[in-house]
């Protein structure tokens, strides 16, 4: 995401285009003096000194100020008609009359804006503690000799959401690597519960309670618990980070280089986005001898599902519920088909 934002802003600000145009124009230089060189040799010129004295030559004398020839003076006799006479006071008063009465308008239309009344002060001050309980969270997993399993949740969620870029479909893979690596949830929990979160409306960050609700099965802690701890752990980064940009946002909007950057992470975010469908992509089918999933590529009939989900919804509008229902239908008609 740094590498993306800094790119743009690169791009941008015009630097490899200067450099461009400067490679360009040394270029042009060199061979316009070579060219230069090769022709005075060809001539015979860079041995002949008779074109220097051109340079000892008197100047041509001037013409006294006072001789206008008619011309000049018709010319301005006209420049001089077409000035507009000065403006009189009462005109200046009326002009500067009716920009006092148009002031208290224009401070109207800015007072109308709905964005949220905070300053740089308290939205740096935001950061800061976000920052600072980050540190704290990951140095305190890091060193406690045997962390419980609520606070090794609450440490690997609050790390996925502070890492987190590129909206829902991004934080699957990253949850599958803190929660299924670990052993707290298995492979097969996992996609069962990443299918029913996906058949209902909500954002994906959802699916993190759920996994928090499993992590802490079989152990001393109710599931509750769990749940509760990864909410707050997924939810709290973002939090913070929002908030704290609202007190930045009236300073860092008019920056050109702030916005380039944002451009950049946002392009690499849908990159992100990509790479999440992919991953989700290899291990979207599960069976029974292979709990932990395979590639969805290996089964035709699947590949068909996805792809008729896919032409559906970008060129035939379905919305996602009737496309979920419509996947829904044709894994039960290949299931009474097969039988498997």
């Amino acid at each position: 995401m740094a590498g993306a934002g800094v790119t743009t802003l690169v791009w941008d600000l015009g630097y490899v285009h200067a450099m461009k145009d400067f490679s360009i124009r040394a270029t042009s230089r060199l061979v316009d003096r070579k060219c230069l060189e090769d022709t005075d040799i060809e001539k015979g010129d860079w041995t002949d000194d008779s074109s220097l004295d051109i340079h000892n030559k008197p100047l041509p004398r001037l013409p006294p100020l006072s001789a206008k020839p008619d011309s000049f003076r018709d010319s301005e006799t006209t420049t001089k008609s077409r000035i507009p006479p000065p403006l009189s006071r009462y005109a200046v008063l009326s002009s500067s009359s009716r920009t006092r009465r148009r002031a208290p308008k224009r401070q109207l239309q800015t007072s109308t804006s709905t964005f949220p009344k905070m300053s740089w002060q308290v939205g740096l001050l935001i950061l800061t503690i976000f920052v600072i309980t980050f540190i704290l969270v990951t140095t305190l997993h890091a060193i406690l000799p045997s962390p419980t399993r609520l606070s090794s949740l609450f440490s690997a969620l609050y790390l996925a959401g502070t890492i987190i870029f590129g909206g829902g479909p991004v934080v699957i893979p990253l949850l599958r690597e803190y929660i299924v690596a670990p052993g707290w949830v298995s492979s097969r929990d996992f996609l069962l519960g990443l299918a029913v979160i996906q058949a209902f409306p909500g954002p994906n960050f959802n699916f993190a309670i759920y996994l928090g609700s499993l992590a802490v099965a079989g152990t001393r802690y109710p599931s509750f618990a769990g749940a509760v701890i990864a909410f707050v752990g997924m939810y709290a980064p973002g939090l913070f980070v929002v908030v704290g940009f609202m007190g930045l946002w009236r300073i860092l909007k008019e920056k050109k280089w702030f916005l380039a950057v944002l451009r950049g992470v946002n392009a690499a975010a849908v990159g992100l986005v990509f790479a999440a469908v992919y991953k989700l992509w290899q291990i979207g089918c599960l069976t029974a001898s292979v709990q932990g999933g395979t590639p969805l590529g290996g089964d035709p009939w699947l590949v068909a599902i996805t792809g008729t989900a896919y032409v559906g919804g970008a060129w035939f509008g379905f919305s996602p519920p009737v496309a979920i229902l419509l996947g829904g239908a044709l894994g039960v008609g290949r299931y009474g088909v097969l039988g498997r």
